[in-house]
This record gives C-alpha cells, structure tokens and sequence, in this order.
C-alpha cells in the first residue's frame, strides 16, 4: 500500500465514523453503527488492496466514491427507521381512542397502587391535559405534546405554572428519555391535578387556548 493510499484511506475512514456517529445513526437502531464499523476496515482494506499499482490520484478518487457511496447506503438504512421511531414521538396521545379525564386518572391511580411510578405519571399528566380541554381551558390539538400542553395550561394558570411545567418535563423523561418516575413525581402530579381542579383560569383564549370556561 503506497503512503498515499494508507493517507487516503485513513482520511476516509475518519469521515466515515464522523458521519456515523451523528444522533440519527445512534439512536434509529442499537448495534447498527458497531455492525457498519465492524465492516468499514474489511471494505477499505479490500478498495486498497484492489488499487495496487494504480496512480495515487486516481485511487484516492475511487476511494473517496467508494465513502460517499457507503454513506449513502447508510442513510438508506437509517432513515426509516428513524422516522418510525420519530412518527409519535413527544406527543401526548398516540391513539385516536378518546378518554375523558376521569378514565385517564382510574388509570393512574391503579398504576400507583401497583407502584407503577411510570404509568401513574404518563396517565396522570393526560388526565391533566384532557381535564383542560373538557373545561375548555384548552383546544384539542391534534399532535400536542407536553411541553405545548405545559406552556398554554402555564398561560392559564400562572400560579402553577412551574408545577405544571416540572410534570410535562416528567412525562417526556418517563415516555421518551426512558428515565424512571419516583412515587415523590407521581404524588405531585396527583396534587397538581387537584389543585388544577379548585383553581380557575385567569385569562380566555390567547396562543391555541380556548376560551375560559367559568369552572
């Protein structure tokens, strides 16, 4: 192998594990960027071989095609399934089944009878969510998330604004991050959404809200 083609090489090697080690490599499905580097060496070591005797130039051109096409192929494969890992994520209900809000709490509090930190957190926030919308404090959107759901409920009630905020922020770690609820998460999701219950929205419609219900 000539000076340059071990430099060529090496230069193509780099900007592969570069490219391979953005998010959407990592994350669209475990083990696939270990299966692709674990080849990257077999496949350059074969290109260079096959360019013996072959003007430094020119392999370094065929070297760099041959990156350009494994990168693309790699796209190929990654990006499917990063958009069915990505098709519902952050959003708040991933069905098109409609439960009022007293069906959503039976279902956290049966989660936090059982110790389903989890469960009782994710259902909890939704009962949070549809509860808002049933008193028309808040518009159904279709695709909401959390954060979006926190920030207009947060407009609404000032006061428990920051409560509100810290359980969207549960919900998406428990849901998304897949990090683990506490009892402590979930029982103050339990008294955010009384308190939510005895309060009264302060403002009527303004940035996706509805107008304020006399609850």
């Amino acid at each position: 192998m000539t000076a340059v083609g071990k430099f060529a090489e090496d230069e193509a090697r780099d900007l592969l594990i570069r490219e391979l080690a953005k998010d959407e490599y990592q994350q669209a499905k475990p083990g696939l960027l270990e299966e692709i580097l674990q080849r990257i060496t077999e496949w350059f070591t074969d290109i260079v071989n096959s360019l013996q005797g072959v003007s430094p130039n020119l392999g370094t051109l065929f070297i760099v095609i041959a990156v350009l096409l494994i990168i693309g192929a790699a796209i190929w494969l990654v990006r499917p399934r990063r958009n069915a890992r990505s098709a519902h994520e952050g959003q708040l209900f991933e069905t098109d089944q409609v439960l009022p809000a007293t069906e959503h709490r039976r279902l956290a509090e049966a989660a936090a009878a059982r110790g389903d930190w989890n469960e009782a957190c994710t259902e909890r926030y939704r009962a949070i969510v549809r509860s808002m919308e049933e008193r028309v404090v808040l518009a159904p959107q279709a695709g909401q998330t959390a954060d979006e759901a926190a920030r207009q409920i947060g407009q609404a009630f000032p006061d428990l604004a920051a409560a509100t905020r810290q359980a969207a922020t549960v919900f998406d770690a428990v849901r998304y991050g897949n990090l683990p609820a506490s009892e402590a998460d979930a029982a103050a999701a339990a008294r955010l959404d009384q308190q939510l219950q005895d309060s009264r929205p302060v403002f009527g419609s303004r940035d996706g809200l509805a107008p304020a219900a006399p609850l």
